[in-house]
């Protein structure tokens, strides 16, 4: 598989619920990053990071990523498209523009960097600061 259709791959397990592939699809020293000021925010290590990280995201929002281009820059597949959902707590829907950074190597994810509007989402969540 190519790093892009490794990449759709993921998508498609996120969007199952499918954590045992994703984690098949990530390196065992996988790195991923979100803005420290999210509830799901922060920097995560190894397989048990990439699901901490899964479990975080999915107990506050329920979500869904929409590709509208993806592309290969060396080792790396940027995602640019849309995130929809719903706020568990507090029921608020959202629809925002976002960018996901994929790092791969030798057909595995090393790294994901997470791109969102912090502050428009820290406003539906509730948590305005």
């Amino acid at each position: 598989m190519s790093n892009i259709e490794i990449i759709q791959e993921l998508y498609r397990a996120f969007e199952a619920e499918g954590l045992d592939r994703i984690l098949e699809l990530c390196d065992p020293d996988c790195v991923v990053t979100q803005d420290d000021a999210l509830p799901w925010g922060g920097r995560y290590e190894g397989l048990d990071g990439v699901a901490t990280f899964g479990i975080a995201l999915g107990g506050t929002v329920h979500s869904v990523v929409t590709a509208d281009a993806m592309f290969e820059a060396g080792d790396r597949v940027i995602q640019c498209g849309r995130s929809r959902g719903t706020v568990l707590a507090n029921g608020a829907e959202f629809d925002m523009p976002e960018v996901h950074v994929w790092t791969l190597r030798n057909g595995k994810v090393t790294a994901a960097e997470f791109y969102i509007d912090t502050h428009t989402m820290l406003d539906v969540l509730g948590q305005a600061s």
